[in-house]
């Protein structure tokens, strides 16, 4: 097997391969330009998006500054958005439902690397996807790792760590992040008492 069929099918591989290191290149001159486009250039970045993910939906907004390794290995739904600083380490499939909000400086790892050093100086990494369901909140500084999946409508409070997957409908927090509740219609209520009458 080549190195990038190897990563596609999660076993271990070398990232420095002839074939991925080239894709890398043309990922980060896509992002490049993407980043430094003019703000009023909303058009011209949205079809650099749409040339380096594997899908999006119709609607999204990607602030500038992004970073990701690949692109086609992502795929976005409708009205996603990322805030400033989003990083996606896409070396396996980055599945991200509609009505995602991701807050700023926000890390997506698929990559790992072995814990012994003798394995790891081999150059030697895996890649395990992330799925991340529908009206999910990701809050400022979130960073998933490998192999996570967060169900649909979870909010994860800013700074959590994301070892281990997270059910659908909780408000889930920490290092390592942990559910801390359900969330229930008492919080469109509580949400709806705290915005000032007009």
């Amino acid at each position: 097997m080549k190195e990038k069929e190897k990563m596609l099918a999660g076993k271990p591989y070398r990232a420095f391969g002839e074939e991925l290191v080239a894709e890398r290149q043309a990922a980060k001159e896509l992002i490049f330009e993407f980043n430094s486009l003019h703000p009023g250039k909303t058009e011209q970045r949205n079809k650099i998006i749409q040339r380096l993910f594997g899908k999006t939906g119709k609607n999204f907004i990607i602030e500038p500054p992004f970073r990701c390794d690949y692109g086609y290995n992502i795929s976005v739904g409708e009205n996603f958005y990322a805030n400033y600083n989003c990083t996606i380490i896409d070396c396996a499939k980055v599945s991200i439902g509609d009505n995602a909000f991701i807050a700023p400086n926000v890390s997506l790892f698929t990559a790992g690397h072995p814990v012994h050093p003798d394995i790891r100086n081999e150059q030697l990494e895996y890649a395990l996807p992330i799925c991340i369901g529908n009206s999910v909140w990701l809050g400022g500084g979130v960073i998933v790792n490998p192999g996570v999946t967060i169900g649909d409508n979870a909010v994860i409070g800013s700074g959590s760590v994301v070892t281990k997957d997270i059910p659908a409908n909780v408000v889930a927090v920490g290092s390592p992040c942990r559910v801390k509740r359900k969330i229930t219609e008492q919080d469109k209520i509580n949400f709806l008492e705290m915005v000032p009458d007009e």
